[in-house]
């Protein structure tokens, strides 16, 4: 499963740095992963180990097996000591349990910056090796992608409309309360993409967002999936959707008719309830805000609900993997029920999600770590982008909003790759 051959015992060593500022702009090459929020959080370069994982059920137990094995192997120097110093994985897993291509990456150098003045700077080497320096190398002049030519995906627009108006009609015959249909566009430049590119843009734009990239597949997510410091749980689950408005006023009206929906609040609710659910069996206390409140991004303002919990005596040794693996997938991207969801998004979606959707984000040697879902993303391979967007579908849904809906979910990547 390991594409690297290890030749010796790695060396793993942590120091604390003066605060590099932007951690994007810091990146020496474009082999890279990611996970900033609001300036602070990890960003890395190179490779030292890989997995790939196979399809099934259990890639996120293998991955935790694999994981586990490779950070007990490593010869730790930390001297930060703080979540996300020392040895680091990063991931993105398939949203299908039939789909290839789930990875973890250990990388060769991690950046990490807590946003309050403190920060580190992370080597994996072999013994002998010299370690990569600080300040690392940047490339002075990154180019942007030219020349972008757009297709469809599986399904252009009127086709996806009548997958959606199925949907509904399946939906109004009983059995299933929500589900959530995805479709994709593809980009062409004339040159390879550079993800580092597309990562600044990302994050000066949508600082409110989860940054991330891990083996191509990159994004500013709005959803923290699961959030492990310590004992401590946390999740921000979003679910109802409806654009900005062209001045204040505007956005004030969408506003409240976000909160007052009966169509969004419903659709929200079961994103909730999935993740309270799922969270409920591994906590001795989960406190969920008995309302929804409004978010508001530059193109998007949805209703977010924060949960937060400990974990019970039991479950301490679950990693921040292991919890992100104990609640996907959520019906905010599935459905529910999650069987019949997923049935009828393998009828009428007509592609593989690959890694959209599915958890992405970080782990260290201690189990604390942050994953969301893969939304807001595409994924990056030489001169290509696969863009990803979906909605929640449910009852009251209008197949001409919901594509609505989607063409404004996937104007950030659109935009980071057409500048």
């Amino acid at each position: 499963m390991l594409t690297r051959q290890e030749t010796g015992r790695l060396l793993v060593r942590t120091v604390a740095i003066t605060d590099p500022g932007d951690l994007l702009a810091r990146l020496p090459q474009p082999d890279v992963v990611a996970w900033v929020h609001h300036g602070a959080g990890l960003a890395g370069w190179g490779e030292a180990i890989r997995v790939i994982l196979p399809a099934g059920d259990d890639r996120f137990t293998a991955a935790e097996k694999w994981l586990r094995s490779v950070f007990d192997s490593l010869d730790v120097e930390d001297r930060v000591r703080v979540r996300g110093s020392g040895p680091v994985a990063f991931g993105t897993f398939t949203f299908d349990a039939s789909s290839d291509g789930s990875v973890l990456i250990v990388p060769r150098a991690v950046l990490g910056r807590d946003g309050r003045g403190r920060a580190w700077l992370t080597t994996v080497t072999e013994r002998g090796e010299v370690p990569v320096t600080w300040p690392p190398p940047v490339d002075p002049g990154l180019a942007a992608p030219a020349g972008i030519r757009w297709r469809d995906g599986s399904l252009p627009g009127p086709g996806w409309e009548q997958a959606v108006a199925k949907a509904v009609a399946t939906i109004k015959a009983g059995g299933l309360r929500k589900v959530v249909l995805a479709r994709d566009v593809f980009a062409t430049a004339d040159e390879p993409i550079d993800a580092r590119v597309l990562l600044q843009r990302l994050a000066a734009r949508y600082p409110d967002c989860f940054t991330f990239a891990c083996d191509g597949m990159l994004g500013a997510t709005p959803e923290l999936l699961v959030r492990r410091a310590g004992h401590r749980v946390s999740a921000l689950v979003l679910g109802g959707t409806l654009p900005r408005g062209a001045d204040p006023a505007e956005d004030k009206a969408l506003g409240e008719e976000l909160l007052a929906s009966a169509k969004n609040n419903e659709e929200h609710a079961y994103a909730v309830e999935s993740i309270r659910d799922a969270l409920g069996l591994l906590c001795d206390t989960l406190d969920v805000e008995a309302r929804p409140s409004l978010l508001k991004f530059p193109n998007l303002q949805h209703l977010g609900t924060r949960i937060h919990g400990t974990l019970a005596d039991g479950q301490t040794l679950r990693s921040a993997l292991a919890l992100a693996a104990a609640v996907h997938p959520p019906a905010a991207v599935c459905g529910t029920p999650t069987g019949t969801a997923l049935d009828l998004i393998h009828e009428l979606e007509h592609m593989d999600r690959e890694r959209y959707a599915g958890p992405v984000g970080w782990v260290d040697a201690s189990g604390n770590g942050e994953w969301g879902i893969a939304l807001r993303c595409g994924q990056i391979s030489g001169r290509t982008a696969r863009l990803f967007a979906g909605c929640g579908i449910v009852a009251g849904s209008e197949p001409a909003s919901e594509l609505a809906e989607t063409l404004v979910k996937l104007q950030p990547m659109r935009g980071a790759l057409e500048g």
